[in-house]
């Protein structure tokens, strides 16, 4: 019935381009409701698998750096005809990506939306805002990552260790109010992953610029209840990205799997975030 009512509000509106891009462990999977509800309303969707992650062949030994992980957003979003703009929506982690892309194709992207994701700062490097701050912030809260484990690193290329989140940090701290059969989902697809907050793209203070990454529209979706990114690091981040425009997703409903806790709600933002895009 909510999915009719989403079909006649936005019926009349232009149609967008979604790109869908997951966190850390996680995969295109993760999108399922809100890709499904998108698709519904006639919008073109593309939810994506970064290497190494969900059904993406490569294990993740074999992905080096941050922007071999992220070539296939970087790939997907070159792609885009000419003229053709998306909307780029990362969360968690994948905000990582959603910068570095938006920094690549400026002229490509609509709007990138960051939702309770790591949304890193024109002119410093991304793992400064994203790893080494938020780090810094848990490390007041005890125990914050429970039963997630850093695992071995087998891969000599790359520094850093791969980790795995575990199943009571994943029911505690990221999926406290979504359905239980989403977090029974999830833990049977999750697959290692590596943050890349060493890889040297990761430390380039250079590297986001204000002609590329921050000349694109940029909307931070602050979601309240979240605990696997509070909120209050949240607008730590958006207070170091004047402009950014912002959205909020208020208590009582929503955890760090927006997505999945909150699919009607989100999916009406992010129609309501690409039709300014046409206004």
């Amino acid at each position: 019935m909510e999915s009719a009512g989403i079909d006649e509000r936005h019926d009349a509106r232009r149609h967008h381009h979604f790109v869908l891009v997951h966190g850390l462990c996680h995969g295109a999977w993760c999108w399922y409701k809100a890709a499904t509800a998108l698709r519904r309303a006639g919008h073109r969707v593309t939810a994506l698998d970064m290497a190494g992650c969900g059904a993406h062949p490569a294990r993740v030994d074999e992905v080096r750096g941050f922007e071999e992980y992220s070539r296939p957003l970087l790939d997907a979003v070159a792609a885009l005809p000419p003229g053709e703009r998306a909307v780029l929506v990362g969360h968690s982690h994948g905000g990582c990506s959603v910068a570095l892309a938006a920094e690549r194709f400026p002229d490509k992207v609509a709007a990138a939306v960051f939702v309770a994701a790591s949304m890193p700062a024109v002119g410093r490097a991304m793992a400064a805002t994203t790893t080494d701050e938020f780090l810094k912030f848990v490390e007041e809260k005890p125990d914050f990552f429970l039963d997630t484990k850093e695992l071995v690193q087998s891969n000599p290329e790359i520094p850093g260790h791969p980790v795995i989140f575990g199943p009571n940090f994943m029911a505690q701290r990221l999926y406290q109010l979504s359905p239980p059969e989403d977090l029974t989902l999830a833990l049977s697809l999750i697959r290692p992953a590596n943050r890349f907050n060493e890889d040297p793209l990761m430390r380039e203070e250079k590297l986001l610029t204000e002609e590329g990454y921050g000349s694109a529209r940029r909307v931070f979706v602050v979601v309240e209840d979240d605990l696997g990114i509070p909120a209050e690091f949240q607008r730590r981040m958006i207070a170091q990205s004047p402009g950014v425009e912002v959205e909020e997703m208020a208590a009582g409903g929503a955890d760090h799997m927006a997505m999945l806790s909150r699919p009607e709600e989100l999916v009406e933002l992010l129609l309501r975030i690409a039709n300014k895009c046409c206004d």
